[in-house]
């Protein structure tokens, strides 16, 4: 005998999660996944949860948060950089982005205004658990048992309460393959839109990879992939080995290209295993551009580029300190500039910056970036790093603007055990001592506040650091670049910014052109999708959507380009990127303005009745394209042409 609620309405979230437990065909339209079944059936039978109830949110005492903080500080400093990226991609859309532990507690939070009275009510703020069997069905704590990437959207959650939102979760692996975070993206958007999930996934790769290199800096690690290009970008392989060839750990890329299933297939293993090389030869490979190898299973091949332990590069670093001349310098064996020329296509002022970089990069001569948001100085600055004699050693990277005045102190000069309350109990070497033998590349310069200006300075000058609470001095070899969207010459004018901390930096200093006004912006928009795509088969490209994207303003320039890059290439079909996969702000906005540049065209009695009921159409669903768009049973493309015939734009 069927439930007796296949005769009544759903009318409750309650029923909902009810009626599916019961197997009822009632929910069939409700669109419940296997993920969110499974999950609901553990609430319920293994947790003794009830969605009849709403529990209030359950916080760990201070202590245990401030222990897990302390634990997990290292994952916090990196993944704080991502999230504060994510953030800024998805601002304005009325999201969270949120860090979790293994345990499901919440690490760091960071919210949009918009969002603040959601995340209030449903408990999101430091210490709260986010595990199933205290939260029932929800993106975090479902994503730790799933361990895959996942999103619980609105009546997915197991708890009413929870029902108005919707959760984007990524897992976090450490380098032995165990669940270390996971990363979320929750709003109460009435969409789960899928270009959120793709950048956090992406986010949650990058934080797993950065936690990688940090944890096996005293390791070799071959970095590999089966397009040189594609080495030191997301997609890239790593595996880490000791000085005896013993693997040590593998990041989740290096398992997906050699075929693995899980950690344990590889870790103890030597590496000659694996790849056609002996220990021997490997080595040698140090301090060279990328190298063929081949795997030993079925003989495909890669690139690859082996990194050193730290400690190998601080001694190789001491051969050759700061003092040294810059003829003995240019003695040091170092890659040709081809790093500083892939980020242009033959663009004039690209190219005139490359030449004049690479003609003093190993004089002591310190370098600023000037240009706007978003127009790729760190990729310069990087590039620049790799090109040097200094590539084989730390590029350590400060943003001004997003660390607290109170804290980029502490980041850039370090600290001493106890120098002041809440310090790591072991110190802090600081991000100027990190780059020592290496370079520091200092982001927004014109955002750092004048005392620690004057603090900069005597480094530049006296080539020493001292941490806080340290009274010795420490000698520290690095190049600096900096770099800012500011016009720093009125900042020295209006008395904001030093005038001789200005003329230190202003050694060598470069533009880098707004991506609009780029020769090359096909060439690279063809480039960036490629590279974000990460596979070996060549992207297609409609031609309208390449259009498009060539008249697009770019506002956020080469790192908008890049994020719209990683979205397209996700979505498309058959590896061909269409106008219908470009987001709305980059298609409308590129129609809107020809549309202004455009003149209308005199309309026929017929022409004016369809212009005036597809307005009609328009302003009954809000002028959302999709929707009108599919109820007219047209093509967005057909529905934006004649939108532009009949001179029709949205109220702005």
């Amino acid at each position: 005998m069927e439930s007796s609620i296949l005769h009544k309405d759903i009318s409750s979230h309650e029923d909902l999660v009810r009626a599916a437990l019961s197997g009822s065909h009632v929910v069939q339209s409700a669109d419940i996944d296997e993920i969110t079944l499974r999950s609901w059936r553990r609430c319920t039978d293994e947790y003794g949860l009830d969605p009849g109830t709403s529990p209030d949110p359950v916080i760990i005492d201070r202590q245990d948060l401030r222990e897990r903080l302390q634990k997990y500080e290292r994952l916090l400093d990196i993944a704080r950089i991502e999230m504060t990226d994510l953030y800024q991609q998805l601002a304005g859309s009325g999201h969270a982005i949120m860090l979790t532990d293994k345990d499901g507690i919440l690490l760091n939070f960071i919210g949009d205004p918009q969002f603040t009275d959601a995340a209030a009510h449903a408990g999101m703020q430091l210490g709260a658990v986010w595990s199933e069997t205290v939260q029932g069905t929800n993106g975090m704590g479902t994503c730790l048992i799933e361990q895959k990437p996942l999103v619980i959207h609105k009546q997915s959650h197991f708890f009413a309460r929870n029902a108005s939102l919707t959760c984007s979760a990524a897992p976090i692996f450490d380098p032995h393959g165990e669940i270390l975070a996971v990363l979320d993206a929750s709003s109460e958007s009435k969409m789960a839109q899928q270009h959120t999930m793709v950048l956090l996934n992406m986010s949650a790769q990058v934080i797993e990879n950065r936690v990688f290199f940090c944890a096996m800096k005293e390791a070799f690690v071959l970095r590999f992939h089966s397009r040189s290009e594609f080495i030191s970008t997301l997609g890239e392989g790593a595996i880490a080995f000791n000085t005896e060839g013993e693997i040590q750990a593998i990041n989740r890329s290096a398992m997906f290209q050699l075929n693995l299933d899980s950690p344990h297939d590889i870790v103890g293993h030597h590496i000659q295993q694996h790849f056609t090389t002996s220990l021997t030869s490997l080595l040698k490979q140090a301090n060279t551009h990328a190298f063929p190898i081949r795997e030993t299973q079925h003989g495909k091949r890669f690139f690859a580029t082996l990194q050193l332990p730290e400690k190998t590069c601080r001694k190789q670093q001491r051969a050759a300190p700061w003092e040294a001349k810059s003829s003995q310098l240019k003695t040091t064996s170092r890659p040709a500039p081809d790093a500083l020329n892939a980020l242009h296509f033959n663009e004039p002022r690209m190219a005139r910056n490359v030449k004049t970089a690479v003609k003093l990069i190993e004089r002591d001569i310190p370098c600023m970036l000037f240009g706007e948001t978003g127009t790729g100085k760190e990729m310069f600055a990087r590039a620049l790093h790799n090109t040097s004699s200094r590539y084989n050693n730390a590029f350590v990277a400060v943003n001004c603007a997003s660390l607290p005045e109170s804290l980029i102190e502490s980041e850039l000069f370090g600290y001493r055990p106890g120098a002041f309350t809440g310090a790591n109990r072991e110190g802090s070497r600081g991000k100027i001592l990190q780059a020592d033998g290496g370079t520091l590349f200092l982001d927004e310069i014109g955002d750092m506040p004048l005392h620690l200006q004057a603090r900069l300075l005597r480094v530049l000058e006296e080539r020493e650091v001292t941490p806080l609470g340290g009274e010795k001095p420490v000698r520290v070899s690095i190049k600096l670049i900096s770099a800012t969207h500011h016009d720093i010459q009125s900042m020295v004018e209006d008395g904001t910014f030093r005038e001789d901390l200005y003329y230190r930096l202003h050694g060598l200093s470069l533009t880098m052109p707004a991506l609009r006004d780029r020769t090359d912006k096909v060439d690279l928009i063809k480039h960036l999708g490629q590279l974000e795509a990460g596979t070996n088969e060549a992207l297609q490209w409609d031609p309208e959507a390449l259009k498009i994207l060539e008249n697009f303003r770019w506002p956020g320039n080469i790192r908008q380009l890049r994020n719209v890059m990683r979205t397209v290439t996700a979505l498309c079909e058959d590896n061909r990127v269409t106008p219908d996969d470009l987001p709305d702000e980059v298609r409308e906005t590129t129609f809107y303005d020809e549309l202004s540049e455009s003149s209308e065209a005199p309309l026929n009695a017929l022409a004016i009745a369809e212009r005036d009921a597809l307005l009609v159409e328009l302003e009954e669903m809000h002028w959302n394209i999709s929707r009108v768009a599919k109820k007219l049973d047209l093509s967005r493309n057909t529905l934006y042409r004649r939108m532009k015939r009949f001179g029709i734009s949205p109220p702005r």
